[in-house]
């Protein structure tokens, strides 16, 4: 543990502790399993819910060429997340921070040397009828796999088209509205101005910024409780319920492989993506597709050796998931994912197909559920690997 670190853990600790006694002092009988803990002001100035959530992931992989099999088992997420509203309803804040190893990695100059804990501190303004001001450091409005939280997932984790193309978190400002189209149609509209780089950075910005335009249209009418946010139909919508999405970001001057997230390269580039995404609910059948296309002007690779191996590129390319599961009355899932990822050949990185068949059992939603999933993984110049996982969720 660094010394810079120390101080932090210290005043988390206290947080917590303040804030457990202070519940253990008041009536409990109201909050209940996966809605986290509740205080509100005296005066009703502020409120505050505090919730944890942890999973513990086992991998497998085997090669069948070699006949070898390697595994590991891990925290993946333990995530402590607060939010609430100050001074007025009207003004909400959430503030996430991520402690596990594969959490807080990456550490390097560009953050000072130390851990990246912070995951969200964003405020959220709603100044005036449907329109909402956010600022601070949170999801930018990418694709909708990836604003999924991944509490809320269907499978074990995120497909691989997520793992390449989604623009992840920054620091910014974020403009939101909605309005009724017609008589049950709802319309969403997001634009977005980031530093452009990712999460927790603390140098000066060395090129341009981020800007993110969004826009989701909800034919059908709105899903029960947000559920277009969160994967599998726990509620069994009792009508058809579809949303639409599509998402344009231009990041001048990236300096990161796959801009807020990845390696530093030595070059920036302009890179330019258009991602499409859907999802449909109905009576316990779940179904999502995703589209995602990046491109960089000037070329994606920065770096090469004298013979001519690639040593620093931009992850562009294209991808296209698509999953479906159908959730039983017994609440045990079943489902099927296919992901295929087209990478730019002037990269020297092969295409991708990943086949995954998932089972999960929900306990209390996605509070707390077992999940399992078998995963055949082929990229072009390498062995195929089967991949089995099983983690268990568990969020108060």
């Amino acid at each position: 543990m660094t010394k810079q670190n120390k101080p932090f853990l210290a005043t988390l600790v206290l947080m917590v502790s303040l804030l457990t006694s202070t519940a253990t002092a008041q009536d409990l009988t109201h909050n209940v399993f996966g809605k986290g803990i509740r205080a509100m002001a005296a005066d009703s100035s502020f409120s505050l819910k505090f919730g944890l959530r942890f999973s513990t992931l086992y991998e497998g992989f085997y090669n069948p060429v070699t006949k070898g099999y390697a595994d590991n088992v891990s925290t993946r997420r333990f995530r402590l997340k607060f939010d609430g509203f100050a001074f007025s309803p009207k003004l909400v804040y959430k503030v996430e921070l991520g402690i596990s190893n594969r959490d807080i990695g990456g550490a390097g100059p560009e953050t000072n040397g130390v851990s990246r804990i912070i995951l969200d501190a964003v405020l959220k303004w709603n100044f005036a009828g449907n329109f909402y001001l956010w600022f601070g450091q949170t999801k930018l409005p990418g694709n909708r796999e990836r604003v999924v939280s991944s509490q809320k997932l269907q499978f074990v984790d995120r497909s691989v088209l997520n793992a390449r193309f989604n623009i992840d978190r920054d620091l910014g400002i974020q403009l939101h509205h909605h309005h009724r189209v017609g008589k049950r149609a709802v319309m969403r509209e997001i634009i977005s101005l980031a530093k452009g780089e990712g999460r927790n950075v603390t140098i000066k910005n060395k090129k341009g910024y981020d800007f993110t335009g969004r826009i989701e249209l909800l034919p059908m009418g709105l899903f029960a409780k947000k559920g277009d946010y969160f994967q599998s139909d726990l509620l069994r919508e009792p009508t058809p319920k579809l949303a639409l999405g599509a998402t344009y970001d231009y990041n001048a001057g990236a300096v990161r492989a796959n801009a807020q997230l990845g390696p530093w390269l030595d070059t920036p580039r302009d890179l330019e993506m258009v991602m499409l995404d859907m999802v449909y609910k109905y009576r316990g059948v779940f179904v999502m597709a995703e589209y995602a296309n990046r491109i960089a002007k000037g070329g994606a690779v920065v770096a090469t050796e004298p013979g001519g191996e690639v040593t620093q590129a931009f992850y562009t390319g294209e991808a296209f998931n698509i999953q479906g599961a159908y959730l039983f009355k017994n609440f045990y899932e079943v489902g099927l994912r296919y992901t295929y990822v087209n990478q730019d050949p002037e990269t020297q990185r092969g295409d991708i197909d990943q086949y995954t068949f998932g089972v999960s059992k929900y306990v209390v939603g996605h509070s707390l559920k077992a999940q399992t999933d078998l995963t055949l993984l082929r990229q072009v110049g390498r062995d195929d690997i089967i991949m089995f996982r099983f983690q268990v969720e568990l969020a108060f």
